[in-house]
């Protein structure tokens, strides 16, 4: 359930980067605990954003969390689909349920995020 393409951030967030672009989601563990998704708040395209920034927010039928960005960019895109059908994210958090892509604006920021066996051993700490 680690696709290894992407790395992670330890607030869950995905990002897949493809040249100076980076896809943004959440991820298959973020999604299983938040339970059934709602509503989906992002920000719009244009938007100048930092790593670690909060950039929009996730509804669920149990609680409300926090989406921060892993990487530093230009948001260029915002998967509209998610505001009719937030659901997507926890069928397929790793495809049809991204949210956002950003044009990296430090790609260095890249390597300071988790790899899939990281962060594999990560989830393993968080569960007990």
């Amino acid at each position: 359930m680690i696709p290894a393409d992407l790395r992670y951030h330890k607030e869950h967030e995905w990002v897949r980067v493809n040249g100076k672009q980076a896809t943004i989601g959440i991820s298959h563990f973020a999604q299983d605990a938040l339970g059934d998704i709602v509503f989906i708040d992002m920000p719009k395209s244009g938007t100048v954003v930092k790593a670690g920034q909060q950039i929009g927010e996730v509804e669920s039928t149990k609680t409300t969390s926090t989406i921060y960005t892993p990487v530093s960019g230009t948001i260029t895109q915002v998967n509209a689909g998610l505001k009719d059908h937030p659901e997507a994210v926890n069928s397929d958090p790793y495809g049809n349920g991204w949210m956002v892509v950003i044009d990296l604006s430090n790609d260095g920021e890249i390597d300071a995020l988790m790899t899939p066996a990281q962060y594999e051993v990560f989830l393993a700490g968080q569960k007990h």
